[in-house]
């Protein structure tokens, strides 16, 4: 039995030809496509066939890396890798997988068997393993850029870095001090025994707006020459995703891109703006992307490579 894929994330595979890993014949003109931070390529181990468990034809002689979602109920080997997904039937008419944090998510049809779902994920064997991989290391790399929330903290901030500073004088909502020859400060109208929980939740909401702001100024400076329309922002706190664009002209960007320089802040809205005209990956899309951003491609790789700082308090 052939089983139809339907794609539900952009991961950005590198590849030759950027729209190759995005098969777009079941698209769905009405669900969001995302953009998602991929990091580094999965480590390259293997091991020989266990009983009752399929074999795409890459694996080898060697430990195989383990994959295992905290929900998952049933596992397979994909190529060099053990990979345990948790499923969940839906009402809808292919299968549709994704990566995150926690592994791999399968939604199937009540009426599609578990040998062709087996079957759907071995033919996709590569690119999925490639993707565990590359968001386990990615959140390994989160883990060790984590922020300590203290007075005089510095983060990256539009590609230059930002430093803290608790100021009982200052507003509330924070302002921002930049001076000729001087590190940019945030200046945070805290206490100085303003705990950690504090001072992210201060600089998160300062972050938002400042996200707000510059979106919509490249939106609106985009839009007009692609010859598109956007209705709507929306900001999101995704830790897998960088955006995703919906038909009906909704636009959502994670706040966290705030880290990285303009121009990759630019390659991230031109992109999601694309989609506006054409809801897929096709060659059409990427010589959207190419005809405003013609080295759209490096600033991808950028995106790919660098690493936005851990939040977590704890």
């Amino acid at each position: 039995m052939q089983a139809l894929l339907q794609l539900a994330l952009d991961f950005f595979a590198p590849t030759a030809d950027p729209a190759s890993a995005f098969p777009d014949e079941n698209f769905d003109q009405n669900r969001p496509l995302a953009l998602i931070p991929p990091t580094l390529k999965a480590p390259e181990s293997g091991a020989k066939q266990g009983p009752g468990v399929p074999v795409a034809p890459t694996a080898t002689l060697f430990a195989p890396t383990v994959f295992r979602h905290p929900q998952a109920k049933r596992e397979l080997r994909l190529g060099d890798a053990i990979v345990g997904y948790a499923l969940v039937r839906a009402r809808r008419r292919s299968i549709g997988f994704s990566v995150g944090v926690e592994g791999l998510s399968v939604r199937a049809p009540q009426a599609v068997t578990l040998a062709a779902i087996d079957a759907a994920l071995l033919a996709k064997a590569d690119w999925i393993v490639r993707k565990l991989g590359e968001t386990r290391e990615r959140n390994r790399r989160q883990q060790h850029a984590q922020i300590v929330w203290r007075d005089g903290v510095q983060l990256p901030y539009l590609g230059q870095l930002l430093g803290v500073q608790l100021d009982p004088a200052a507003p509330v909502v924070g302002r921002l001090v930049a001076l000729p020859d001087a590190l940019p400060t945030l200046h945070l109208g805290l206490p100085l025994s303003a705990t950690p929980q504090q001072m992210r939740d201060t600089v998160q909401a300062w972050l938002g707006r400042s996200a707000r702001a510059h979106f919509t100024q490249r939106l609106d400076h985009f839009a007009p020459s692609m010859g598109v329309r956007w209705q709507r922002l929306a900001l999101t706190n995704a830790r897998t995703r960088w955006g995703s664009a919906r038909s009906d002209g909704s636009i959502r960007l994670n706040w966290r891109l705030m880290h990285f320089a303009p121009e990759v802040l630019d390659y991230v809205v031109v992109h999601e703006l694309a989609h506006l005209r054409v809801m897929d990956h096709s060659p059409r899309f990427w010589a959207e992307v190419a005809a405003v951003l013609p080295n759209y491609a490096q600033l991808r790789q950028r995106l790919r490579e660098e690493t936005a700082p851990n939040w977590d308090t704890d």
